[in-house]
């Protein structure tokens, strides 16, 4: 069975199998996570990345970790070049995220909150759609984990998570 956890730290820090970038579909590293990624990690991550480009909304690519502490960095494209997202973007993108998961054989997987940064998502619908994504997940992995920054993301995923387990 697959454990969902709500945890607060740097994602860029994780010591998992794989942490997932919330990215664009063209694949390039910005700010807020990617940017994260992509210094901690290396430019190298966003050239693999960009290599792979560009992708449809919704689907998801895999990288090495460069300099990471993770072997792989997903990348699921939340948005197009408008930088704006939806429910059903998120929907996709995490069930792709998942898959690719599956693909390379992780075990663990550190999820933002997608489309909340610079997409304006709101939170509470976010975490909503990602967390009931990943309570309906039957699969190989063990852990999958919401890594956020804040404490209203950290709080919108808590009560997600709550409400999906007392459903």
């Amino acid at each position: 069975m697959t454990r969902v956890r709500v945890v607060q730290q740097d994602i860029a820090t994780l010591d998992v199998d794989a942490v997932t970038n919330a990215a664009n579909d063209h694949l390039w590293m910005g700010a807020g996570v990617a940017g994260a990624l992509r210094r901690a990690g290396g430019d190298e991550i966003e050239r693999e990345a960009m290599a792979k480009g560009p992708i449809r909304v919704g689907d998801a690519i895999v990288t090495g970790g460069g300099r990471l502490r993770a072997r792989y960095v997903i990348h699921a494209a939340v948005m197009g070049q408008d930088l704006r997202t939806s429910a059903e973007a998120i929907e996709r993108a995490t069930r792709s995220t998942l898959a690719r998961a599956n693909d390379i054989g992780a075990r663990t997987i550190a999820l933002p909150a997608f489309g909340t940064g610079v997409g304006g998502f709101p939170l509470d619908e976010c975490a909503r759609i990602m967390v009931h994504v990943a309570n309906a997940y039957e699969g190989p992995i063990e852990e999958i984990d919401f890594v956020l920054r804040g404490d209203d993301a950290v709080n919108a995923f808590e009560r997600a998570l709550s409400q999906v387990k007392s459903s």
